[in-house]
């Protein structure tokens, strides 16, 4: 099994539908890999083409317990009294690039858009992301040094 590094950036979006009649939308994103998430900030009175250029960092295993790894972009709008709209998803399969990064020892898709739709799978516009993949070789007789930890198997 191989474990990695893989770093997301999250740059923009363009075309978000406006459910929000009053004024701009604020969206943010939640990036969910398994059963780890992170959130970006709240791009605050942007509306449809907010800009976030943000990184995010997962710990990758490859490969995993599921055969079809896969990034999920959950966009939301931000409400201060009320719940958080949600405005769309986007899906980023990861099998290809995860295998490519264990082969060559690193993997890295260039800023790419990917379609946002909703839960009808109606077109909400279009979200733009990029990201590195950095294995590192786990044995299972070792601990291994790990972004600065280490972590060893039982």
């Amino acid at each position: 099994m191989t474990i990695g590094l893989m770093e997301v950036n999250l740059a923009d979006a363009h075309g978000l539908s406006k459910y929000d009649f009053f004024h701009k939308i604020d969206p943010y994103v939640l990036i969910q890999y398994r059963d780890q998430e992170h959130k970006s900030s709240i791009a605050k009175g942007e509306g449809s083409n907010p800009k976030w250029n943000q990184k995010f960092t997962f710990r990758v295993e490859y490969p995993g317990a599921d055969e079809q790894p896969k990034l999920v972009f959950k966009i939301m709008d931000h409400d201060t009294f009320s719940p958080d709209d949600y405005v769309g998803q986007t899906t980023m399969y990861l099998k290809e690039v995860l295998a490519v990064g264990v082969e060559k020892g690193k993997s890295e898709l260039l800023l790419q858009k990917y379609r946002v739709v909703d839960k009808n799978q109606s077109y909400r516009g279009d979200i733009r992301v990029g990201l590195t993949f950095t294995p590192r070789v786990e044995t299972e007789s070792h601990a291994q040094e790990f972004g600065g930890w280490k972590e060893s198997q039982w």
